[in-house]
C-alpha cells in the first residue's frame, strides 16, 4: 500500500477537524447553516495552516444534502462524490503555473455551465497573488457578478499583492499561525492513532520547529520517525533539525556571564570542529537570549516558552545572572548577524567576533540609545 505522509493522511475532513482556526470555521458554518453564502472569499495567511483544506471542506459543505450544522456530513451521496479529487464541481487551480490571462478567460467560459448533480461549482484559486495584472483584470468582472451557482475561493500567502479591486469583492478571512501547545496536542493525538512511541519533550521541540504551521510540524515528525525508526525522542529531533542541545546553549551563556574570552574561543572551535551549522547555532543563541529575557521580565514565563520543566527551571536560574539590557544587547548582536552568517566565507571567524562583542558589550545606556 502506498505510504501517505502524515499531513496528507490526517488532512481535516470537516470544520471540526480544523485546528487553530475556530474564528473562521465557526463563521463559515454559520453562513452555510443560515443560507447566507457569499459568492467570493479570500483566505489569506502563512503556509500550511489550513487555507486549502478549509476551502475544500467549504466546497463540500455547501453541496451537502444533509447539512444541518454547517459542516459536511460526510455520508450523503454528494459528500462521497466530492471526496473524489477529480470531481468536476470543485475546480482547483494553481495560479503559480496558470497565471496568464488566457487561463482566466477559460474559467470565464466554463462558469457558464451548470454544476453536475450538485448545488454549487466551487473554484479554488491557490496562490492567487501570482496572477498577472491582465489576468486579474480578466477575473474581475466574473468575480463581481458570477452565476448564482458559482463560488470563488482565492487563497494566498501574500494578500498585499492583490489589487484593491479584487480585495473589495471578497469576504476576507485571515488564518492565524497555530500555537505550539495546540500543535503538540494535535501531533500527540496523531501519533497515538499511529501507535508510535514518543517523548513529550520531543513533541514540544517538533511543534516549536513547525513555527505555527500544521503541515511543517507533521512533515518534521515524518522525518524524525524515519530517522529514529519509529520512536520519537528528543535526541532524534535535535539530530534531524540540526538544533543544539539545551545544555550546550546554557554552557555558552555561562561563559558569556563569566566573560571568559579564552573559554568562548575554545567553545567556538569545538562546535565548528564537530561540523555544527554555525548559522543555525547563532539563530538558536538569539532565541535563547530571548527566552532568558522572558524569564527576567514576564510574570508567567513558561506559559510563553512552553519548555520541558527541567529546562525551564535551569533557564529561570540562569536568567538571574543577566540584566534585561544585556539580554537585549545579545539579541541585537546575534539576531542582526544571521543573514551575514549565511554568506560569509568564514562563519567561524564571524561567530568569534560576535562572541567577543557580546563579552565586551555596551553599557545599559548605550543599548537603550541604540
Amino acid at each position: 500500500m502506498e505510504y501517505l505522509s502524515l499531513y496528507r493522511k490526517y488532512r481535516p475532513k470537516s470544520f471540526e477537524d480544523v485546528i487553530g482556526q475556530e474564528h473562521i470555521t465557526k463563521a463559515l458554518q454559520n453562513q452555510i447553516a443560515q443560507g447566507k453564502i457569499g459568492h467570493a472569499y479570500l483566505f489569506t495567511g502563512s503556509r500550511g495552516i489550513g487555507k486549502t483544506s478549509v476551502a475544500r471542506i467549504f466546497a463540500k459543505a455547501v453541496n451537502c444534502l444533509e447539512n444541518k450544522t454547517g459542516s459536511p456530513c460526510g455520508h450523503c451521496q454528494a459528500c462521497k462524490r466530492l471526496e473524489n479529487e477529480n470531481d468536476i464541481n470543485i475546480i482547483e487551480i494553481d495560479a503559480a503555473s496558470n497565471n496568464r490571462v488566457d487561463d482566466i478567460r477559460e474559467i470565464r467560459e466554463k462558469v457558464k455551465f451548470l454544476p453536475v448533480d450538485a448545488k454549487y461549482k466551487v473554484y479554488i484559486i491557490d496562490e492567487v497573488h501570482m496572477l498577472t495584472d491582465s489576468a486579474f483584470n480578466a477575473l474581475l468582472k466574473t468575480l463581481e457578478e458570477p452565476p448564482s451557482y458559482v463560488i470563488f475561493i482565492l487563497a494566498t500567502t501574500e494578500a498585499h499583492k492583490l489589487p484593491a479591486t479584487i480585495l473589495s469583492r471578497c469576504i476576507r478571512f485571515d488564518f492565524r499561525l497555530v500555537s505550539t501547545n495546540i500543535l503538540a496536542k494535535h501531533l500527540q493525538s496523531i501519533l497515538d492513532k499511529e501507535d508510535i512511541q514518543y517523548d513529550e519533550d520531543a513533541l514540544k521541540l517538533i511543534a516549536s520547529a513547525g513555527e505555527g504551521s500544521v503541515r511543517d510540524t507533521l512533515s518534521i515528525a515524518d522525518c524524525v520517525i524515519a530517522y529514529t525508526n519509529g520512536k520519537i525522542t528528543k535526541e532524534g529531533v535535535q539530530k534531524v533539525l540540526g538544533s543544539t542541545d539545551f545544555q550546550l546553549l546554557a554552557g555558552y551563556f555561562d561563559l558569556l556571564y563569566k566573560k571568559d574570552i579564552g573559554a568562548v574561543l575554545e567553545f567556538v572551535n569545538q562546535i565548528d570542529s564537530e561540523g555544527k551549522n554555525l548559522a543555525v547555532f547563532v539563530r538558536e543563541l538569539t532565541k535563547y537570549a530571548r527566552n532568558l529575557l522572558i524569564c527576567r521580565s514576564c510574570d508567567d514565563p513558561n506559559k510563553i516558552l512552553n519548555l520541558p520543566q527541567d529546562d525551564y527551571i535551569a533557564l529561570e536560574g540562569q536568567a538571574k545572572n543577566f540584566s534585561e539590557s544585556e539580554l537585549i544587547m545579545y539579541m541585537q548582536i546575534f539576531g542582526g548577524s544571521e543573514n551575514e552568517l549565511r554568506y560569509t566565507l568564514s562563519p567561524r571567524l564571524l561567530l568569534e567576533t560576535l562572541s567577543l562583542s557580546a563579552i565586551s558589550g555596551k553599557d545599559t545606556t548605550d543599548v537603550k540609545k541604540n
